[in-house]
């Protein structure tokens, strides 16, 4: 399948390239910026992860793309929607999700992003809901599912992560596609 690319006023989210394996490894491998996940990767981690969304775009056409500034950087992270290959109580489901370089935060990257992400998921996809989730003390995500219009809908525990561990527990954000 012929893979997405979807195009903004200052972003471009697009497919994969050799060259984005080490960037994504900068922020996959970066203690702070994993604090919300339940560990760094190594960089055979964060290659296997990159080819696990590489394989859902090749599957699907759309996943996770990566984020390239218009006329700038030429990856300030991965942003887009995936399929949740586990069970909870809200799946199947399609998630929308990001990773954002340190270097890019809080200019407005991921919410433009993940716009341009829900624009294709309702308008190309048809998708009737999108859902995201996080650990509570990730504020800045949850804050941000707030800002995309998406509505708290309680916890869950994390079907991948033991119960005893400490960020186990998540919350769970939806989005329906708007109507009209």
């Amino acid at each position: 399948m012929t893979p997405a690319t979807i195009e903004g006023p200052r972003l471009i989210l697009r497919p994969w390239r050799e060259e984005d394996l080490d960037p994504l490894f900068a922020i996959n491998g970066d203690p702070d910026s994993m604090r919300h996940f339940a560990a760094v990767m190594t960089r055979a981690e964060s290659d296997a992860w990159a080819a696990r969304l590489q394989a859902h775009i090749a599957e699907h056409g759309w996943g996770f793309w990566v984020v390239e500034e218009r006329g700038g950087a030429p990856f300030v992270g991965v942003v887009g929607l995936m399929t949740i290959p586990w069970t909870a109580r809200f799946t199947p489901a399609v998630e929308i999700g990001w990773r954002i370089a340190p270097a890019f935060r809080r200019r407005g990257f991921a919410e433009d992003a993940a716009r341009l992400a829900l624009g294709f998921g309702f308008g190309t996809l048809r998708l009737d809901e999108v859902v995201a989730f996080t650990v509570p003390a990730n504020e800045p995500s949850w804050r941000l599912m707030q800002r995309l219009g998406m509505t708290a809908d309680g916890t869950f525990g994390h079907p991948r992560l033991p119960a005893d561990h400490p960020l186990h527990e998540h919350v769970l954000y939806r989005l329906a596609a708007p109507r009209g």
